[in-house]
C-alpha cells in the first residue's frame, strides 16, 4: 500500500511527529477510512527510509490517541474516529500550516499588514477559481 506520506529530514519537527500528523490528516480528511489496513512498521520504515524505532513510535502515538488499532497477528488498521475529533484535527492542521506560513513571512521581514495582504490576495484568487 502506497501512502502519500512525505518526510522532510530538514524539518525541525521530529520525523515520528511528521508521520503522526500526516496519518491524522489522512484519517480526518477521509482519505483513510475506518478499518483500512495500514502497512506494517517494517514495511513503512522501508518505504520512508527511516528507522523501525521511529515508525514504531509514530504508530504507538497514533494508537494511544485512538487513530489506529493493532490486532495481534492480523495487522494495524485505521480506527473508528468520532466526527468531532476529525474536525479538531482538521482545524489544528490548518491552523498550524497557516501559523508556519506567517512565521516564514515574518522571518523574511514582512510585517503583519503585508502578510495579511498576501493572505487576502490568495483567498481572492481562490474565490475566482485560480
Amino acid at each position: 500500500m502506497e501512502l502519500p506520506i512525505r518526510i522532510s529530514k530538514d524539518s525541525r519537527e521530529p520525523i515520528y511527529h511528521q508521520i503522526v500528523n500526516q496519518f491524522k490528516a489522512l484519517i480526518a480528511g477521509g482519505h483513510l477510512s475506518a478499518g483500512a489496513p495500514l502497512p506494517s512498521i517494517r514495511a513503512l520504515s522501508k518505504d520512508l527510509e527511516i528507522s523501525i524505532i521511529t515508525t514504531r513510535r509514530a504508530y504507538q502515538d497514533l494508537e494511544l490517541q485512538g487513530f489506529i488499532k493493532t490486532l495481534q497477528g492480523k495487522g494495524t488498521f485505521v480506527a473508528e474516529i468520532a466526527e468531532d475529533l476529525k474536525e479538531e484535527v482538521k482545524v489544528t492542521s490548518v491552523h498550524n500550516i497557516i501559523e508556519n506560513a506567517v512565521d516564514t513571512a515574518l522571518s523574511y521581514d514582512y510585517n503583519l499588514s503585508q502578510v495579511k495582504e498576501i493572505f487576502l490576495t490568495i483567498l481572492k484568487d481562490k474565490e475566482k477559481g485560480e
